[in-house]
Parts: C-alpha cells; structure tokens; sequence
C-alpha cells in the first residue's frame, strides 16, 4: 500500500510518500540541498518490484520551511535521515541518493554505521574541492559572454537577476540535464525550491560552491563504507566519470556504470537503462 504524510523531524515536519509494496523498500534521498524529491519521479518505475519512499528534506517542497540558517548543517539532515528512517519502520532498507542527497547517505554511513542492504550513488560527489575544480573546466567550455555574465554577477553579488539565470542555463542543459523539454518534476523542483537551504550550504549555481558545502570532502573515508554501493553517473555529468571512478576503486564492496549520452539526471534521461542497471543491482543486494 502507497503511504504518505508528516514526519517531525529535528527543526520540524517533513512530506513523505511511497509507491509500489512488497520487497525491500528504497528510500531515496534528493539533491540540492533544497531541491525538493520531484524530479525523482522517474524512480517510482523502481516500484513495480519494491516500495520505494521519497521525502522532501526539511526547508523545501511540501516540507515546513522553518527559515533558520542554524538547522541548515550537515550533521542535522543526517540526523533527520535517522528519524525518518525509524518513523517508517525500515529495520531493512536500502538507500539511494541523487547528488547531494549521495553526499547525505555517506555521511550517514560513516557517522551512524547502520544496516542497510545496499547505498547507490547517481551522481554523488565525495568531495566538494574535487567537484568545483572540474565544474570550472566544464564552465570553461561555455561561451565568453556567459563566462563574462557568471563572473559579473557573481563578483558583485546579484546571482539573483534574470541575466545571470539565463547565463548559467547552458551549462545546465549540458551537464544536469540534456531532456528538450526538461521534465515536468524538475521544473517542479526548480520552482519549489527552498532556495535559502540551497544558497546556505551550497551557492548560487551547481559550479559556484560558496557555501558551507564548499570543503566537504569524505574522500579519505570511503574505504570505511562496508556495504554493497552501486556509483552510477552520465557521461556528461557535472559529477565527472573520473570523480566517479576513483570513488569505486577506494570503496571496498563497489560497482561502477558510466551511462553514456547522459548527464547529472541520467535516471531521466536514459530512464530504461538506468533502471535496468539499478533493478538489478537491488535484486542482488537483497539475496
């Protein structure tokens, strides 16, 4: 049976709500942070074989956005990951976070050591330096005038025009996702953000890192995370192939796929590939 509603969580109540029953359940985490679980909405084909679970983190989408900066760490979402998790009875689970949400359950591995029956990885980075250098490389490929537009309104503080949204959306259409039109849940996502969690913690813009995200990196800990991860990414992704697989050669007990002419979204994009890759993994995990 489908279930939704509240979960209090520290700072809060978070939406959650479910597709598909029976199997183990998948609990998906967002990116972001304050991207809300929308654009997820092509996992629920992951539903035909287990219930899969989807919550908005606290501060965007259906979530209570409380608007104070202190909840917005690290340490709190992991802590909020823990009461959802014990709130729906998941004593079996596994975990699949997108982006930042990737980030999230690493943390949460190495902090908590839980039981879980598998982590996957869609386009996660372990490190945060890593990931703005090689944003910079990407960026540096766009034209001279959003390069010039970008740096403009970044060195003066107005992220928040028109102009510099417009500048940025061709490295977006790139590298986070390459669907004409977008889909409908991420423009949802977009629109539904809670951008004050998303420029907090991360910036303005998925390249500029300004914020306390900036010098997150775990890399030196991934030979910590003992259970059986699957890292999946686009060819194209703003998370680069190469992050990804020197991620898989430091965790122990870890499989890599690379989908090619795809991007940060590559569960949108190459829906059926991905899902197929992912199904299996999960079908393995569980035995």
């Amino acid at each position: 049976m489908a279930r939704k509603g509240f979960i209090h969580v520290p700072g809060g109540d978070v939406y959650f709500q479910s597709v598909g029953e029976g199997g183990v359940p998948l609990l998906c985490l967002h990116g972001g942070p304050g991207f809300t679980s929308h654009y997820l909405e092509p996992l629920t084909d992951l539903g035909e074989r287990r219930e899969v679970i989807f919550y908005d983190q606290l501060g965007c989408g259906r979530s209570q956005r409380p608007g104070d900066v202190a909840l917005w760490t690290v340490a709190r979402f992991v802590e909020e990951l823990v009461t959802v998790r014990e709130a729906l009875d998941l004593p079996r689970v596994h975990l699949l976070g997108s982006s930042w949400g990737g980030m999230l359950a690493m943390q949460y591995v190495l902090d908590r050591r839980p039981e879980l029956e598998s982590l996957t990885l869609a386009g996660s980075p372990a490190s945060m330096p890593r990931w703005s250098a090689e944003c910079a490389q990407l960026l540096s490929l766009q034209s001279a005038d959003d390069q010039e537009t970008i740096r403009r309104h970044e060195a003066s503080g107005t992220t928040d025009c028109p102009e510099y949204a417009a500048a940025i959306l061709g490295f977006y259409r790139e590298h986070l996702c390459r669907l004409t039109p977008w889909p409908d849940g991420l423009e949802r996502s977009f629109a539904d953000a809670g951008l004050d969690v998303y420029h907090h913690m991360n910036g303005p813009s998925e390249f500029s890192v300004t914020g306390t995200l900036a010098r997150w990196d775990v890399t030196e800990r991934l030979g910590e995370i003992d259970v059986p991860t699957l890292l999946i990414g686009g060819e194209h992704d703003e998370c680069r192939p190469e992050h990804l697989r020197d991620m898989q050669r430091r965790i122990p007990r870890s499989r890599l796929e690379i989908v090619p002419d795809a991007s940060h979204l590559c569960f949108a994009e190459k829906r059926e590939h991905f899902m197929a890759v992912v199904n299996e993994f999960l079908a393995g995990a569980d035995e």
